[in-house]
C-alpha cells in the first residue's frame, strides 16, 4: 500500500485533470472560439467516444507488453495530445482533440484496476481502489484554483486556456517517462519485497487466481457478451455520468449562479470534491470492514441522486453547490465497493477483458451526462433537467447494483471466490 498507493494515486491525478480542465478552459475558449453550450457539452463528451473505442484493445494490449511499457506509452501520448490542444480553433478541432485525448487515456484507468488486483488481495482491494479514486477529487480540489489562475496568465501569443493546457499537460510527459522504472509488473519482480513477504502475498493471490468463475471458463466473446458484464457497465455508466456531468459543468454553474472571477469560481470548486474524497475512502473502508458491496453501492448512489434533485431545485449558490458536492460524493463512494463487486470473480484474461468492457461501456456515461446539460441548457437556459435527469441515472444505477450484487455470496468474506 505505501510503495505502491502513492505514485499511481499521483498517476491519476495527472489523468483526471487533463480530462476534466476543459471545464475551466470554456469559460474563455467560448467567447473567443464563439463555442455554444451545445458544442461544449458535446466536446466535453467526445472525450469518452475515443475512449469507448480504443478501451478493449488498449486493455489487452497491456495484458499483453505488460504495465510499465504501456502505461509509459500512454502517458507520453496523451501528455503530448494535452499540450496540443492549443491548437483548437472551432468546434470541429475541438471534437477532435478531445477525441483523440480519451483514445490515448483508455487503458490508464482499466489498467491501473486490473494492476491493483494482481497486487491486492481481495479483503484489501476496495480500501486500495477508494484510496487510488481519491485522486479524482483531489485533481479537483488541486486543479480547479490552478486552472482558474493559469487563465489569467497571457503572452507569447498565447490566451490563458492555452497556457493551462500547456502547463497541465507537462507532468504527464514527464512521469510517464518514470513508469518503466519506478513500476514492477507483479511482486514476483518487486526487488523491495522480502522474500518472506514476497511469498505470502503471492501465495495469497494465487489462491484467489485459482478459483474458477463461469466469466473465467468462457471465451473472450462471452466475456463481452455476458449479461453480469453489461449489468455491472450499467451501474458505471450511472457512476461515469455523474462524475463527469457534474465534474464538467461544475465552473460554469459556479461562475453563472454567483459571478465569481476565474479563482474564485476554482476556489468554490474544491468544496464538492474534498467532499467527495472523504465520504469515498470512509465508504471504501466500511466497506471492506464488512465484506458486503452491493448496499455499499447502492445507497451511495440513491445519496448521491438526492444531492442532484435538491441542486436542480436549488435557487441559492449555496443549496446548488452543496447538493452538487452531494452528488459527486455519492457517485464516487460508489466505485471502491463496485469494482470489488465486478472483479471478484474474473481472473487472467477474462479479467483483463471484463474490466476493459465494463469501463468502456460504463464511461459511455461520461459522453451522456455533460451532453444531456448542454442539451438542456441550451433548450431552457438552466442546468435543472441536466441535474434531473442525471440524478435519474443514478438512481438507475443504484437498482440494477442491488439486482447484480445479488448473487449467493458475492462479497461476502471468507468465500471462496473473494480469496479469504
Amino acid at each position: 500500500m505505501w510503495r505502491l498507493m502513492p505514485f499511481l494515486f499521483l498517476l491519476y491525478i495527472v489523468a483526471y485533470l487533463d480530462r476534466i480542465n476543459v471545464g475551466f478552459a470554456v469559460l474563455q475558449m467560448r467567447d473567443q472560439l464563439g463555442l455554444s453550450d451545445r458544442v461544449y457539452g458535446r466536446a466535453a463528451g467526445m472525450f469518452f467516444a475515443g475512449y469507448f473505442l480504443f478501451q478493449l484493445p488498449s486493455n489487452l494490449a497491456l495484458e499483453k507488453f505488460g504495465v510499465r511499457r504501456w502505461i509509459a506509452g500512454l502517458m507520453l501520448t496523451w501528455g503530448v495530445i494535452s499540450c496540443l490542444m492549443i491548437l483548437i480553433r472551432g468546434p470541429v478541432s475541438f471534437y477532435a482533440m478531445r477525441f483523440l485525448l480519451g483514445a490515448a487515456e483508455a487503458g490508464f484507468f482499466p489498467g491501473m484496476i486490473l494492476y491493483m488486483k494482481r497486487w491486492f488481495p481481495a479483503n484489501a482491494r476496495a480500501r486500495a481502489v477508494a484510496w487510488f479514486m481519491t485522486a479524482n477529487p483531489l485533481a479537483g480540489m488541486i486543479g480547479s484554483p490552478v486552472s482558474g489562475a493559469l487563465l489569467g496568465i497571457h503572452g507569447a501569443g498565447l490566451a490563458g486556456w492555452q497556457w493551462m493546457f500547456l502547463m497541465e499537460g507537462a507532468p504527464a510527459i514527464i512521469l510517464g517517462a518514470t513508469v518503466y522504472w519506478a513500476l514492477s509488473d507483479n511482486p514476483r519482480e518487486a526487488a523491495w519485497l522480502k522474500g518472506e513477504q514476497r511469498e505470502w502475498l503471492l501465495d495469497k493471490l494465487v489462491q484467489e487466481g485459482q478459483v474458477q468463475s463461469t466469466l473465467q471458463q468462457g471465451s473472450l466473446w462471452q466475456v463481452i457478451l455476458s449479461p453480469r458484464i453489461w449489468l455491472l457497465s450499467f451501474v458505471y455508466f450511472g457512476v461515469s455520468s455523474t462524475m463527469y456531468g457534474v465534474t464538467l459543468w461544475l465552473p460554469t454553474v459556479i461562475r453563472v449562479f454567483s459571478g465569481l472571477s476565474y479563482f474564485g469560481t476554482g476556489v468554490v470548486a474544491t468544496l464538492p470534491f474534498l467532499a467527495s474524497a472523504i465520504v469515498m475512502v470512509l465508504v471504501g473502508m466500511h466497506s471492506d470492514r464488512t465484506g458486503e458491496r452491493r448496499w455499499h453501492t447502492a445507497i451511495a448512489a440513491f445519496a448521491g441522486a438526492c444531492g442532484l434533485v435538491a441542486a436542480g431545485f436549488g435557487n441559492s449558490p449555496l443549496l446548488v453547490v452543496a447538493g452538487i458536492g452531494l452528488g459527486l460524493a455519492g457517485a464516487e463512494a460508489m466505485v471502491g465497493p463496485f469494482w470489488v463487486m465486478a472483479t471478484a470473480r474474473t481472473a487472467g484474461l477474462s479479467a483483463a477483458a471484463g474490466i476493459a468492457v465494463i469501463n468502456s461501456l460504463g464511461n459511455l456515461g461520461g459522453y451522456f451526462g455533460p451532453d444531456i446539460v448542454g442539451f438542456f441548457r441550451t433548450a431552457s437556459g438552466g442546468f435543472r433537467g441536466g441535474l434531473l435527469a442525471i440524478g435519474a441515472t443514478l438512481v438507475l444505477s443504484g437498482i440494477v447494483a442491488l439486482i447484480v450484487g445479488s448473487e449467493p455470496g458475492l462479497g461476502k468474506p471468507g468465500l471462496a471466490h473473494e480469496g479469504d
